[in-house]
């Protein structure tokens, strides 16, 4: 049987930012929708508002991929269940809430180093709006609306 949206949403979640607390799990949970609910460029051209999609859209998030660089990956969607405060957090974001403070994010990342650069993806597609525990979120840059 196929994951529901909810379900789906909740379990990347806790594979993404699990270990980031409620604002980090929130940050990730924002960025998830607003990829859902962007209004221009490859997200809207390749996902066309579909939570699934976003979620499944091959390379961008490793929790939603069985194999990682040849091996298979021990940390998926599939692999642990959610908790209730992940099924909040995504019953928050699909009520319509996002984190003011990740803006209008469509990325973030754990450099696994001190600081966050200032553009993200490297084809400065998305600047630098803030860190969150481990995580650097950005937002759109005009060339991100040229994809």
């Amino acid at each position: 049987m196929a994951y529901s949206a909810r379900e789906l949403l909740a379990r990347l979640i806790k594979c993404e930012a699990g270990g980031e607390g409620e604002t980090g799990m929130k940050g990730v949970a924002s960025v998830v929708m607003n990829r859902v609910n962007v209004a221009a460029g490859e997200y809207l051209r390749l996902n066309q508002g579909d939570l699934r999609k976003v979620i499944f859209q091959p390379g961008q998030f490793d929790c939603a991929t069985s194999v990682l660089g040849g091996v298979a990956n021990p940390q998926t969607i599939w692999s642990s269940p959610p908790d209730q405060i992940h099924y909040d957090i995504a019953d928050w974001a699909l009520a319509g809430n996002r984190l003011y403070t990740t803006g209008e994010s469509l990325w973030y990342f754990n450099p696994f180093a001190p600081g966050c650069p200032y553009l993200f993806p490297y084809n400065g597609s998305g600047t630098y709006q803030v860190s969150i525990v481990q995580h650097c979120f950005y937002n759109p840059t005009a060339l991100y609306f040229k994809t």
